[in-house]
């Protein structure tokens, strides 16, 4: 038996045609997923977000009904071991979070913690996470 091999274009592969076709497709298929693949990449920073921020505000309190203030630098939780150590912003990988002042007569200068790109903590917040104050709801109301 003898095998009969095609002679020239067909034998020597794939045509330019066929190739532009499959990375056409390719292309598609690239397209359709990124999209999808960035916007989970972003929803896991923010539940990271979320989580940290919710640690450090467990931390805040636990200096407080420890000490009766509050701490005067974040970095004061991981020296009293409140925290093992300021969690980075997962945006920016810098600890480069956003300090709110306590009201007025209580001590110490750390009150709560925000992400600086959501300056107004309406962003994601972890479950179990307390509502906000209906004092802050009521004012944010046009």
């Amino acid at each position: 038996m003898t095998r009969h091999r095609p002679s020239g274009a067909a034998a020597r592969g794939f045509t330019m045609i066929e190739l532009i076709v499959v990375m056409t497709l390719i292309g598609l298929l690239v397209s359709m997923a990124l999209p999808r693949y960035l916007g989970t990449l972003e929803r896991g920073r923010e539940q990271i977000i979320a989580h940290d921020l919710a640690t450090m505000r467990q931390a805040i309190d636990r200096h407080y009904g420890d000490r009766g203030a509050y701490p005067d630098r974040l970095e004061d939780l991981v020296t009293r071991r409140y925290l093992r150590a300021i969690p980075p912003n997962p945006r920016t990988d810098a600890a480069d979070w956003l300090v709110i002042a306590p009201p007025a007569g209580a001590r110490g200068m750390v009150y709560d913690v925000r992400d600086p790109a959501d300056p107004e903590g309406r962003g994601p917040q972890p479950a179990g996470a307390a509502a906000p104050p209906p004092e802050a709801a009521a004012s944010e109301a046009p």
